[in-house]
């Protein structure tokens, strides 16, 4: 007798299935989010070492809403009076504010409090440190060109909001430190042309130090400018995800496509276990060296300023400013003009304005509108390279002259020889980081083409039949030479004609002579060393061409033709 196995129905499969596998079901149907996944989680990413300064960015971020979220928890944003009766003895009695007293108390009496405190701070400096190293890093090499421009917008918008988020966060516990930088916001505000005093007593709730100015910058610092940042984190990062990633040129890697691992579940993996990473060195960071010792200032009096008073390293460049300006100052209209102050606030964020809009320069100047996801190898941008360096050299003098009174005092030097010194400085460093780096970079053109058209120095001397001593040189890989000569290297561009062929003269005016001008010094003579073409590549090697003829007997203008692609990949 024949016997037959019934056939699960489609019914009884679907029962058999798992309560997890019917929530997905359910969502999938809702959201459609089976079909962004397969799309999305696919999604390729280079790797290279340089985009782990992004990750260091994120992460810390992460720990900073993390470690923020706890310290809400315990903190009192009140400028009201109290008198201080907690762990710290030194203290005990001092009238002081709940803002001040809170902090004290989360540093001594909260479990694991001053930790948490730590990690929040050094996060802070990591992550504006973080940010600017990841911005040069995509100055250098050009990520910011189309159609990226919106991104680095959105990035550089997030360090702008950095600085002032960690002004305001630190100036939060209303300790002595803090409070004489407040002092210093106050005077920026009020060298601020007729309004500057409304501002002032608008900000502070009346004239300093106020009663609101520590709950204002609370809600500021955990509600307004997180927000913000974190809208934009995530802008950022869809940005990348639909632009998709940059990498740097080699075999196989075109303007049409990504080379490397995809995101699930290899570059989440790596990226997961750096979290944990960062995370650790903050939290080791946080646990061995102290930072802002609060209890060792003391409460904030406004007869008081503590000696020696520092910001963090990322706001130093705007004291630095201040502190070697000259204390000149002008009567207008009735008005005193403290220029002083007032022309450093001013400066102040035309640094940051300049490396923000330099994206959009460079375009205008060379009018190139393709998209671009191969990168720049730095040196074969010795203008744009030079420009970099030369603003960090300005970014790290005025850090310098923020300390102007450190430097004196620790190295017994007068403080009039230190400023003055700052203000030279301000204007010679620039010019010459900006000479030494172009020179540089030209320096390591010629050696890129040196090594193609002649090879790698192997340090074998060998002597020829007549005598002559030679240095044996090894041949670069075909994935070397694509390396060292896939780039493009742009011509300047040409005056056009004054006047039409009707006499009627040029729209573009002094306008486009303008572009012609900075056109010529990105790329005209002496900004570039020329690549080696084909031809000087065969007559440097004359021996491949041998070696060919030998092996494969092909026509004369077909071997030339398939032997001029190693130069020029």
């Amino acid at each position: 007798m024949t016997t037959y196995e019934k056939a699960p129905s489609r019914r009884s499969a679907a029962e058999e299935a798992s309560s997890g596998q019917r929530l997905a079901d359910w969502v999938d149907g809702r959201l459609g989010i089976h079909s962004l996944g397969r799309k999305y989680l696919r999604k390729v990413f280079p790797d290279h070492w340089s985009f782990l300064l992004g990750e260091i960015c994120l992460w810390s971020f992460v720990v900073l809403i993390l470690t923020g979220v706890y310290l809400t928890l315990f903190f009192h944003p009140s400028m009201n009076e109290v008198t201080y009766h907690g762990s710290y003895v030194p203290l005990k009695g001092v009238r002081m504010s709940e803002a001040y007293a809170s902090t004290l108390d989360i540093s001594f009496d909260v479990r694991g409090g001053l930790l948490i405190r730590q990690i929040h701070h050094w996060a802070a400096l990591i992550f504006v440190a973080g940010m600017l190293m990841h911005m040069m890093r995509h100055f250098f090499t050009g990520s910011f060109r189309k159609p990226r421009e919106i991104n680095w917008l959105f990035g550089w918008t997030l360090l702008f909001l950095g600085l002032f988020e960690g002004l305001f966060g630190y100036s939060l516990p209303d300790d002595l430190l803090s409070g004489t930088g407040l002092r210093f916001l106050d005077g920026a505000i009020l060298s601020v042309p007729v309004i500057g005093t409304y501002l002032s007593f608008f900000l502070f709730g009346g004239e300093f130090p106020g009663d609101d100015i520590v709950a204002r910058l609370y809600s500021l610092h955990i509600l307004v400018i997180p927000g913000i940042m974190a809208a934009l984190v995530v802008a950022h990062l869809i940005l990348v995800f639909y632009h998709k990633h940059t990498q740097f040129p080699g075999p196989g890697k075109t303007e049409r496509n990504v080379v490397g691992a995809p995101f699930m579940p290899v570059y989440m993996a790596k990226a997961g276990g750096f979290f944990f990473l960062v995370f650790g060195v903050i939290t080791l960071i946080a646990a061995i060296a102290t930072i802002n010792p609060v209890w060792a200032y003391g409460p904030y009096r406004a007869d008081q300023v503590s000696t020696g008073a520092q910001p963090d390293w990322y706001l130093g460049f705007a004291e630095g400013l201040v502190r070697i300006m000259p204390g000149w100052e002008i009567n207008m209209a009735g008005h005193t003009l403290v220029l002083g102050v007032l022309i450093p606030i001013v400066v102040f964020p035309l640094l940051l304005v300049f490396i923000g809009a330099y994206p959009f320069l460079e375009s205008w100047i060379t009018g190139d509108k393709r998209e671009h996801h191969l990168l720049d190898r730095p040196r074969n941008r010795p203008v744009r390279t030079s420009i970099g360096t030369a603003w960090i050299s300005v970014y790290l003098i005025l850090l310098a002259a923020g300390g102007n009174d450190i430097v004196a005092t620790r190295f017994h030097l007068s403080i009039n020889t230190v400023t003055w010194a700052a203000r030279i400085a301000l204007f010679v460093v620039p010019v010459l980081v900006f000479v030494a780096t172009r020179r540089i970079c030209l320096g390591l053109q010629r050696r890129d083409r040196d090594l193609v058209l002649h090879g790698r120095e192997t340090g074998v001397i060998k002597r020829l039949p007549h005598g002559e001593f030679v240095e044996v040189h090894q041949p670069l890989s075909p994935a070397e030479l694509h390396t060292l000569t896939q780039h493009e290297q742009p011509r300047p561009l040409e005056t056009g004609p004054a006047h039409d062929a009707n006499g009627v003269p040029s729209p573009n005016g002094s306008k486009g002579r303008l572009r012609v001008l900075l056109s010529r010094g990105l790329y005209g003579d002496g900004s570039q060393v020329a690549k080696p073409t084909a031809e000087e590549y065969r007559e440097a090697h004359p021996e491949e061409e041998a070696e060919v003829v030998e092996e494969v007997e092909v026509p004369r203008e077909a071997r030339a033709v398939s032997e001029a692609g190693p130069p020029d990949g």
